[in-house]
């Protein structure tokens, strides 16, 4: 009986609804795929593609839960080979280990550039301030109204 009713859902309703279902059978890549195209031939379609998707959240569904921000489980299926699923968890937990390192070392190396042009930064002013102070000692000793 619900076969019955999902294919009257695709026999009934506007066109509208009818491609909306039949995008969302077909997937995210079904729906950027009609977006790029809507962009292609006729720019406001890819736009107003665009914005639905955006507002029906379609961009952000269940395709990109998978992100950095996901629990351990990497939503992955059993191979059926427990050798092979122990292997892809520990090569997964690796690759995640090993890219969290290398954001704390871009973390370390952009606060170390910011540190070394702060430095700069305050060596140049302090020659600048410098420079100032030895102009205005030379200008006050030639200055005979002063002296």
């Amino acid at each position: 009986m619900h076969t019955a009713t999902a294919h009257h859902a695709d026999t009934s309703g506007n066109w509208f609804s009818r491609a909306t279902h039949w995008l969302d059978e077909r997937g995210k890549g079904a729906w950027i795929a009609a977006m790029v195209l809507g962009f292609i031939f006729v720019w406001p379609v890819g736009l107003a593609l665009l914005a639905y998707m955006i507002w029906s959240k379609r961009l952000f569904s269940r395709s990109c839960t998978h992100s950095a921000h996901a629990p351990r489980h990497h939503g992955f299926s059993s191979s059926g080979n427990s050798a092979f699923d122990n292997y892809k968890a520990d090569t997964i937990s690796r690759l995640e280990d090993e890219q969290r390192a290398f954001e704390d070392f871009m973390i370390r190396l952009r606060e170390a550039r910011d540190k070394t042009e702060f430095d700069d930064f305050l060596d140049d002013r302090s020659k600048r301030a410098k420079e100032t102070a030895r102009r205005e000692a030379d200008l006050a000793k030639d200055d005979p109204i002063d002296a």
